[in-house]
């Protein structure tokens, strides 16, 4: 989405040339096939893995990391593959989301109306409000060392990218519709 929202802002004339279902098809099959791949490898790894009899994950959604506290083989290649692999499929898009917006700002700030730039910041930012909550809680998810006390704080997380950012998503998106925006105020000044 941020390379359409780039395309769209940065280059209008030139959308139709460079925005085509073929490159759609593209972009989304690729993130498809590293998505299942990343998959199949994780799960091939931990179905290698000898766990102890005791079948109770200390989470609420069985993420990677917190069933590796549960084996007895040794999980460090794992863990160090899940860091990388994190700083691989998380980080580097992040960073290239983060650069796209920093061409799309400088865009914007060459429109002459007001108006116009307040219809397109008000839409990219919005992208990049969910951008940044994701990528960000995930990122420290999977990035972060493990210590003794941050099994809560995964917890945390692990909840703020499963169930809180996709709540806020809709929401998010839906305070640039006007009549979204009023009732929101109206119920504030109550």
């Amino acid at each position: 989405m941020a390379y359409d929202r780039y395309v769209a802002i940065c280059n209008p004339l030139q959308y139709p040339l460079i925005v085509t279902k073929s490159i759609c098809v593209l972009l989304a099959s690729t993130s498809w096939l590293i998505a299942i791949f990343n998959s199949f490898i994780f799960a091939w790894l931990v179905s290698n893995l000898l766990f102890y009899s005791s079948q109770e994950v200390n989470h609420f959604f069985c993420e990677m990391k917190s069933v590796l506290v549960h084996s007895r083989s040794d999980t460090e290649t794992i863990r160090v593959a899940i860091f990388w692999e994190s700083l691989i499929l998380g980080f580097i898009p992040f960073i290239l989301i983060l650069i796209s917006y920093l061409y799309i700002i400088s865009a914007i700030l060459n429109i002459h109306t007001s108006a116009g730039r307040l219809k397109i910041f008000s839409s990219c930012s919005s992208h990049l409000t969910i951008v940044v909550l994701f990528c960000g809680t995930t990122i420290s998810f999977y990035v972060s060392p493990e210590t003794e006390n941050s099994q809560e704080q995964k917890k945390f997380l692990s909840l703020l990218y499963t169930a809180l950012v996709p709540m806020l998503n809709p929401l998010v998106y839906s305070l640039r519709n006007q009549d979204v925006g009023r009732a929101i105020r109206t119920f504030f000044q109550m």
